[in-house]
C-alpha cells in the first residue's frame, strides 16, 4: 500500500493531520481491540491509505469510511479493490449529518474504529456523543495525552470536562500505547488506542443540564466549584453554599476533586431545584 502512495506521487498534507499506519500486526490489534466480527458494522473516520480499512473489511459485516482528501481516491480505489463490503465517502465527516451516516447502515447498530487526525479528535467524539443514536462504541487512535485525559481518574491533573462527559455515558480504557515511529510520516508525540463503550452507568435526570454543570464546573480550573457554580448558574453565595452542603461537598472543593457520580448528584440536585 505504501507503493501505491509513491506511484501516485502522493504528498502528505499537514492540514489534514495525515499520519498513516502500515504495520500489519498493529492494524490487526486495533481491529481486535474494537471487537469487530462478521456481525459488526464499522464507521471509519480518516481512510488514509486504506490500511486499517482493509483489515476491518476482512472481519466486519460492512465498513463505511470517510476521507476528506480527494487526492487519495486513485490510491484507495487500487488498495481497496475487491473489498465488496467497503463504502468510501469523500467528505468532511464533521459536516455530515449523523442521520445520513446511520442510514448507510440501514439504521443498524455500528461501531467507530479510526486512526483519527489529532486536530479533530475532540470534535468527533462530541459530535457522536451528542447526536448518534445507534453507536455502540468508539475505538480510536489518538494522541497519548488525549487518551490519558479521556481515561483519567478524579483528583488527577488530567481529569477534566472531557473525562466526566465521556465517562458518564461510557466505560473507557486505553488498550495500547503506540510509539510515534509506527507512523508515516512520524508525528512529534506518541499515541494510544482508546476504547469507549457506551452504556447506561448513571441515573442522569437531565443530560443537557448535566453537560452544562460539567462545563461550568471546569470553566475556570483555578476557581472553586462554589465560584464556578455561582457564575455559571447565577446563584447567590448562600444558595451555592447550601447546595454544596446538601451534597456533603467541602465549600473549597474544586471540580477535579468530584467523581462522575458526584457530578451526576450535583446536576440532579440542580434539576430538582428547577434549573435547566
Amino acid at each position: 500500500m505504501l507503493d501505491a502512495l509513491k506511484e501516485n506521487n502522493f504528498q502528505f498534507n499537514k492540514k489534514f493531520g495525515q499520519n498513516f499506519i502500515f504495520d500489519s500486526n498493529l492494524l490487526s490489534a486495533i481491529v481486535n481491540d474494537a471487537g469487530v466480527d462478521s456481525t459488526t458494522n464499522v464507521l471509519e473516520i480518516g481512510t488514509g491509505a486504506g490500511t486499517l480499512t482493509k483489515k476491518l473489511s476482512e472481519k466486519a459485516k460492512k465498513v463505511v469510511t470517510y476521507e476528506i482528501d480527494k487526492n487519495l481516491e486513485p490510491i484507495l480505489l487500487e488498495n481497496l479493490s475487491g473489498q465488496k463490503n467497503v463504502e468510501i465517502v469523500f467528505k468532511d465527516i464533521l459536516k455530515e449529518n449523523i442521520k445520513v451516516i446511520e442510514e448507510k447502515f440501514g439504521n443498524e447498530k455500528y461501531v467507530i474504529v479510526a486512526n483519527l487526525p489529532y486536530y479533530i479528535t475532540t470534535p468527533i467524539i462530541f459530535k457522536f456523543l451528542d447526536e448518534a443514536t445507534n453507536l455502540l462504541s468508539i475505538t480510536i487512535m489518538v494522541q497519548k495525552e488525549v487518551a490519558e485525559r479521556i481515561c483519567a481518574k478524579h483528583n488527577t491533573s488530567n481529569y477534566g470536562a472531557i473525562t466526566v462527559s465521556i465517562n458518564a455515558v461510557a466505560q473507557t480504557k486505553i488498550t495500547r500505547i503506540v510509539k510515534r515511529n509506527m507512523f508515516k510520516p512520524m508525528p512529534n508525540v506518541d499515541s494510544a488506542v482508546v476504547n469507549i463503550k457506551f452504556c447506561n452507568l448513571y441515573d442522569i435526570k437531565n443530560l443537557e443540564l448535566f453537560k452544562k454543570v460539567v462545563s461550568k464546573s471546569f470553566a475556570m480550573r483555578r476557581k472553586t466549584l462554589l465560584n464556578n457554580l455561582k457564575n455559571g448558574f447565577s446563584l447567590s453565595t448562600n444558595d451555592a453554599e447550601n447546595l454544596l452542603n446538601s451534597l456533603n461537598f467541602k465549600l473549597d472543593v474544586r471540580g477535579e476533586a468530584l467523581s462522575v457520580q458526584d457530578f451526576v448528584n450535583l446536576s440532579n440536585k440542580l434539576y430538582e431545584k428547577g434549573h435547566k
